[in-house]
């Protein structure tokens, strides 16, 4: 029922550009034989609006990937460099938190921790709405930003790293194998300075996986069992993510390429001294308004990012 909801919603899609474009070519034909400044602007709007709906329309044609369509879990996690990063991993989360509001997707901070002097340690997001893994696949990667740092009271440029997560959501029914005796299941009360990410209770939980060493905390619902609920849908949905990613290294040595996975292999740099730049390195996309971008305004990287994928240049 959901994936013919969704065919159904791309059809309504198309049959309304196709029915919009029809209006404005009548409104060109009248504009032809007639000067009407007001029926002009009315023209030049809706001509607009319809090629930004053509742009995204075509864009969901290239979301044809598994799990494309489904609800996205993004983590955010500061890297190293003390404050400086943990408040860039803070400016990321928001920035996250913008563009989902933006574009129209749900998006509920599960877990996030938070420093007592500033910023945020990690943080996981749980982005619902159609095509939200999709759309934000494309954010997964090391993060840069070079800026003055706030914190150096010698006023010094300093360069920051965090790093960016983004698996699908799963349903029940998808089959990834999970034992009991894997897990180490740990309770406690949720504390530190969560600020507006986090609801404090008393029945966090932390889920670690034994074989793989990956931890995932909630600590956001209002129960044990929630908690206990959504943490097994982001343990599922990373080990989905380094199931795939394992199956991309095995396939890189085959095929004789190699993708350098370090720190440093930053995939975005988002400069505010001494010039003012965003600049994506897999596709070259830039942007000068980086307050705009730091906004949510990252539609247009996302979208060179999924059109170059397609090509097979990303």
């Amino acid at each position: 029922m959901k994936d013919l909801a969704q065919v159904n919603a791309k059809l309504d899609g198309w049959k309304h550009v196709h029915s919009e474009y029809e209006e404005l070519a009548t409104l060109e034909e009248i504009l032809r034989e007639t000067d009407d400044s007001e029926l002009e602007a009315e023209f030049e709007r809706r001509a607009s609006s319809l090629k930004s709906e053509l742009e995204r329309a075509g864009l969901l044609l290239l979301l044809n990937e598994p799990y494309d369509n489904a609800n996205a879990i993004l983590m955010v996690h500061s890297g190293s460099g003390g404050l400086d990063s943990q408040d860039w991993a803070a400016m990321l989360l928001r920035m996250y938190l913008r563009y989902c509001e933006r574009e129209g997707f749900r998006a509920n901070v599960i877990e996030a921790t938070a420093d007592e002097d500033n910023g945020i340690k990690n943080a996981t997001v749980l982005v619902e709405g159609d095509y939200a893994y999709g759309f934000l696949k494309a954010e997964r990667g090391v993060h840069r930003l070079v800026r003055i740092s706030p914190f150096d009271s010698a006023h010094r440029r300093h360069t920051s790293f965090a790093s960016v997560l983004v698996s699908p959501e799963f349903s029940d029914d998808v089959d990834i194998e999970i034992r009991p005796e894997d897990l180490k299941v740990d309770t406690f009360r949720a504390s530190g300075a969560g600020g507006q990410y986090v609801n404090r209770t008393d029945s966090a939980i932390r889920i670690t996986h034994l074989p793989t060493g990956i931890v995932v905390t909630c600590q956001n619902e209002r129960s044990q069992h929630m908690n206990r609920a959504t943490a097994m849908h982001v343990l599922k949905s990373r080990l989905y993510d380094l199931a795939l990613q394992e199956r991309q290294e095995e396939l890189s040595s085959v095929v004789g390429e190699k993708k350098e996975t370090t720190w440093g292999s930053q995939i975005r740099s988002y400069v505010l001294h001494p010039y003012t730049l965003v600049k994506d390195h897999r596709t070259n996309c830039e942007k000068g308004n980086i307050q705009a971008v730091l906004d949510g305004d990252i539609n247009d990287f996302i979208m060179e990012y999924l059109r170059q994928r397609a090509k097979g240049d990303a």
